[in-house]
């Protein structure tokens, strides 16, 4: 999270007003989310793609934010199980 509002910031969306700005993350992240799913049955990395969309999201999304940290515990789970 920290990493995304220093993008932000660097790209000078922190200037720009709060319903611009969540409407601009909402379209990258979307798209990149998107891009991430459709990687899933094309050749590609899904399992980057995906979840660097999901933290763009969560920069302005708590959903996102839930759907991340869901996703960490889901993966320890898997973890422990293989292990």
């Amino acid at each position: 999270m920290k990493l995304m509002r220093r993008i932000l910031t660097r790209a000078g969306l922190d200037r720009v007003p709060p319903a611009v700005r969540k409407i601009v993350i909402a379209v990258i992240g979307t798209t990149i989310f998107l891009i991430g799913v459709a990687l899933i049955v094309l050749p590609g990395p899904a399992f980057i793609v995906i979840p660097i969309g999901l933290s763009i999201l969560a920069s302005e999304f708590i959903w996102a934010q839930r759907v991340i940290k869901r996703g960490r515990i889901f993966l320890e789970k898997v973890v422990r199980v293989a292990k």
